[in-house]
């Protein structure tokens, strides 16, 4: 097999900025060695401290100036260093080098993230996750900048600003943080129409994923491709995770933000660190130009989706995260990523809130990192080598050499000098432009309520309910009437079943009609027929790939198992079980009464992973509980044990007992659940591994209502 080239020199590019002061003395930044770092210089043992002091001062003013302003938007994150392996070389759609040279190992950085929360908010607040990318290619970074919902609540960018402060804590009180189940967000988006689309998949489970790692990822505009002959296709950029797309409960998110608020991030590093490395396949839904206006909605509208239906997804390539950052700051805090960044091959198309975004995202990294030279930060140089002629500005990094800093010139020989674009230069797309200069939108961006439709007839009817009642706790966080009303109307205008599910849990009617006009992005001078929904255009019934309940449900690979057991379990009913689920790459967890160890029947011991007071049953995906009479007697007797087993019940996660693991089901609510498929008792492990694979039974979820936890 032909051995592919490898541009993994960015981790040797940084490397050589990486330092190890193991050994090493305690200096100054300037290299001076300091003998004492406890004590101020003082005039005398209790006098005053003397501003003389340069190592106080240095030490001091490092500390005061240690953090940067924290992202606007998407300040609590995760991230990750990766390649990026090309199966398929697409020289007719694209020239760009990491979609035609299969050869190639191409160097990421993934940044996963919160959106509205601030840095030290949770990691399961009910929001949308970003999803970023940075390609160091040898053309050039190129950053994919995106999130894990293909579409976007607003269709220009000039709304950005009154979209965030919508959702943010109320100015007048700062609260609540990292949540839109409050009255500015529901104002915002019942007099916002082309918001409910990307507001019904937060709804929906996609909003609270079980795991960075099994969420999808979208480019969510519509890019374009170019060839070698110039030819362009419209293109939308997928992230597909080999592990399948799957979600935790509302419940269990409440819980796992009170018992690990680190969950995602910690579940990211603990992956990686124990060699189970995180992998999504790179999918590109192509559309040539002739096929623009073609469909029943516009391809440059950030509110709409391509339906997988009508556009394939063409799976091209694949990412592997395999190291963790050496150092949280440096790395995931300091890298930039720009929706500007594109190599040859790669263009932009007249999506206005992607051209918003392209001025945004340098303006605030500007702001941010302070310096126009933040490319420089190690994590942000790209691969290729990097000449301009903008030298200064704070914090240059490099010290540029030579008389001229300005083209045309001859002193400097005329260098850096121009590239012809056979020779790899950009060239942006020759796209003709006719139109008046005027504050619009397309007609064709009109549509408001054809495609939330579409994704929740999509929807399994355990996602529908989740759906229901996420609407539900929301909208009754809200104290207006009118804004819980105007929300009604809209959510009848999606699907009338939703909206009289969500009307009978508030305790309202639903509004035969509204005040309008209720889009007041629109200006009051245009003509915008008074805002009339119209009929739906049900140009698909449903799209099957927009349901969870049709993800990868293959592995087990990382799915955390709790095994409750106490001194005297079954030594062999626990490494049969082990040996089975970790062939599977699963990980096993002995949760005990108390931390230490224990011994099984057979002598052996083991070390205890939790003791039962210090976790929680949503901090696992399956539960299973050996025999062993001393045992079973021992955690019958204990309630947080009993509680841990019926609240898994009541989440729809697999469980497993084996001999007397039984007897102790029997003071569980598991004893109304022998028939369910995924409590196995007495079965063979690799039922149980089965059970895992598919994440939850949901058919239990109409159930367990009746289970008190």
């Amino acid at each position: 097999m032909k051995k592919k080239k490898s541009t993994s020199s960015k981790i040797e590019q940084l490397n050589q900025y990486k330092k190890d002061s193991s050994n090493e003395p305690l200096t100054t930044r300037q290299g001076v060695k300091i003998n004492d770092t406890n004590n101020s210089l003082k005039a005398g043992d209790r006098g005053s401290t003397l501003l003389e002091d340069f190592i106080l001062r240095e030490k001091i003013h490092s500390f005061d100036h240690e953090r940067i302003p924290e992202r606007i938007v998407h300040a609590r994150g995760s991230g990750a260093h990766g390649y990026f392996e090309l199966y398929q070389s697409i020289p007719e759609y694209s020239r760009a080098g990491i979609f035609t040279d299969t050869d190639r190992i191409t160097p990421v950085f993934a940044r996963f993230s919160t959106v509205a929360g601030s840095k030290g908010s949770t990691d399961l607040a009910r929001d949308v996750r970003g999803f970023a990318v940075k390609f160091y290619t040898e053309e050039g970074t190129w950053d994919l900048v995106g999130n894990n919902m293909p579409i976007f609540f607003i269709q220009d960018a000039i709304k950005f600003p009154d979209l965030i402060h919508s959702v943010k804590p109320e100015p007048n009180k700062e609260i609540p943080q990292a949540a839109s189940a409050h009255d500015t967000f529901y104002d915002f988006v019942s007099l916002s129409p082309e918001t409910l689309h990307n507001q019904i998949w937060l709804m929906s489970d996609r909003a609270i994923p079980r795991s960075f790692r099994m969420m999808e990822g979208f480019g969510i505009h519509t890019f374009r491709l170019i060839n070698d002959k110039g030819e362009a296709h419209f293109v939308k950029f997928h992230w597909k995770p080999l592990l399948g797309v799957h979600s935790v409960t509302w419940d269990e998110a409440v819980k796992i933000s009170g018992a690990d608020s680190d969950f995602h991030r910690r579940d990211l590093w603990e992956a990686i660190e124990s060699g189970q490395f995180p992998q999504w396949e790179l999918g590109l839904q192509i559309i040539p130009e002739k096929d623009e206006h073609k469909y029943d909605f516009d391809i440059l509208d950030p509110t709409k989706l391509v339906p997988e239906e009508m556009v394939p997804v063409k799976i091209i390539g694949k990412m592997t995260l395999n190291k963790n950052p050496d150092n949280f700051f440096a790395e995931t805090e300091q890298v930039a990523f720009l929706p500007g960044n594109v190599v040859p091959g790669i263009d932009f198309t007249n999506d206005p809130l992607l051209q918003g975004r392209l001025f945004s995202y340098r303006d605030t990294q500007l702001s941010r990192l302070g310096s126009p030279n933040f490319h420089q930060l190690p994590i942000n140089m790209p691969v290729a080598k990097s000449n301009n002629n903008q030298r200064d500005g704070h914090m240059q990094m490099e010290i540029p050499k030579g008389q001229t800093a300005y083209f045309p010139n001859t002193l400097g020989g005329g260098c850096p000098f121009l590239s012809k674009i056979s020779e790899g230069a950009f060239q942006s797309y020759e796209e003709r432009i006719d139109g008046k200069k005027i504050r619009s939108r397309s007609e064709s961006f009109n549509d408001f309520f054809s495609q939330p439709a579409l994704f929740y007839r999509s929807l399994k009817e355990w996602e529908k309910n989740h759906v229901i009642d996420a609407y539900s706790f929301e909208l009754g966080k809200c104290t207006h009437k009118h804004i819980q009303k105007r929300m009604l109307w809209m959510i009848d205008q999606i699907d009338n079943d939703l909206a009289k599910e969500v009307s009978l849990n508030l305790g309202l009617s639903i509004p035969h009609d509204i005040e309008r006009p209720i889009n007041q992005a629109i200006s009051p001078d245009a003509n915008f027929h008074d805002f009339q929904p119209g009929p739906k255009k049900f140009y698909l019934n449903e799209s099957p790939a927009l349901s969870q309940g049709n993800t990868k449900f293959e592995s087990i690979a990382t799915r955390q198992v709790a095994v409750l057991l106490s001194d005297g379990f079954s030594n062999n009913n626990y490494n049969e079980m082990k040996e089975v689920l970790t062939s599977g790459n699963a990980v096993v967890k002995i949760i005990a009464p108390t931390g230490g160890d224990v011994i099984s029947d057979s002598g052996q011991q083991y070390q205890v992973d939790a003791s039962i007071t210090t976790t929680e049953s949503v901090l696992y995906d399956a539960i299973y509980i050996p025999g062993g009479k001393q045992s079973t007697d021992v955690i019958s007797k204990n309630a947080k044990f009993i509680k841990f087993v019926n609240e898994a019940l009541k989440h729809c996660k697999p469980i497993a007992a084996d001999n007397e693991g039984e007897s102790f089901l029997n003071n569980t609510y598991a004893i109304d659940f022998l028939l369910d498929k995924a409590v196995c008792i007495n079965a063979n492990p690799t039922e149980f591994v089965k059970a895992i694979a598919l994440h939850r039974n949901w058919e239990r979820s109409e159930k367990v209502n009746s289970i008190p936890v």
